[in-house]
């Protein structure tokens, strides 16, 4: 049987396994990712009393988009993912789905995203076009250069600046600066992601902050951990933000710390332990924004 039959055969219970694979609904922790800097970037720009509406708008888009970010980069690895252990069983990779219809889905998922940017404003829907060209771009990255985690932190972190063209229709510096961080923040933690493919990654060709990096991985993921803290830091320090913004960034600091103690001897399991620890370093920052707005 051709895989165009065999999924056009599909109960459409087993196709909505397969989208849910295939967007990683069951899996979130890109979604966690993406949401706590684009929810500080929001409670910034509205210092502290966002508009519901934008609330749900951000909330949301990010769920859309960071879905059809998983389905483009299959489509874009779906010939090297059977040979990666960590990916071999996706949906593309084993033809339980075909390329048009990941395409479909894909522009289906960005098009909502787009309709919820039409209830901003003309300056955010036209940042929404550099997320999609940056969502777009990211997967095939890797095979061109070793620095394709840059790429996906300016592609994760675009919401930062459109944030606060929702809000004020402007991008101050204190945005560039979320941003800044945003990224090095996420070349540290897709590095770590890295760690885990980095064998597999090298026998295909697949290219990587990991490899790139080599015996210095850990010395420059704790550089880039170092460098996000500070430039927090100096955020914190021109809003005059107070003492629970300190607390939460603190506490994110010793997750950093924690997750160098798991990477030390470069364990796949050990690494992606590390990556997913990344959602409560950024949902400790996003918890002293709020609370700084709150209490004060």
């Amino acid at each position: 049987m051709s895989d165009t039959t065999q999924n056009s055969a599909l109960s459409l219970r087993d196709r909505f396994s397969i989208y849910i694979d295939l967007t990683r609904f069951d899996r979130p922790i890109g979604t966690y990712l993406l949401l706590w800097p684009t929810l500080c970037a929001l409670w910034i720009a509205s210092e502290g009393i966002p508009d519901t509406k934008l609330i749900i708008i951000f909330v949301l888009g990010v769920f859309l988009t960071r879905s059809a970010g998983c389905v483009i980069n299959d489509f874009a690895d779906r010939k090297i993912d059977a040979h990666v252990k960590r990916t071999s069983q996706r949906p593309l990779a084993t033809g339980r789905i075909s390329s048009k219809e990941a395409l479909t889905l894909f522009a289906a998922l960005m098009l909502f995203a787009f309709g919820l940017v039409l209830f901003t404003n003309k300056m955010t829907i036209l940042m929404s076009f550099g997320g999609l060209f940056l969502a777009s771009l990211y997967p095939f990255m890797k095979r061109h250069t070793h620095l394709p985690q840059v790429a996906l932190g300016a592609a994760f972190g675009w919401a930062i600046p459109m944030a606060f063209t929702a809000v004020n229709e402007s991008i101050p510096t204190i945005a560039w600066l979320i941003y800044m961080a945003k990224i090095l923040w996420t070349v540290a933690y897709d590095t770590m992601y890295a760690m885990v493919d980095r064998d597999d990654d090298l026998k295909i060709g697949v290219k990587s902050t990991a490899i790139l990096f080599g015996d210095q991985d850990k010395i420059i993921v704790g550089a880039l951990q170092l460098l996000t803290i500070s430039i927090f830091l100096i955020i914190g320090l021109q809003l005059s933000f107070n003492w629970p913004f300190y607390a939460g960034l603190a506490i994110a600091a010793m997750l950093f710390v924690y997750q160098q103690f798991l990477i030390k001897n470069r364990d796949r399991d050990a690494c992606f332990k590390a990556f997913l620890n990344n959602h409560y370093a950024g949902l400790a920052i996003f918890v002293g924004v709020f609370l700084h707005y709150i209490a004060f």
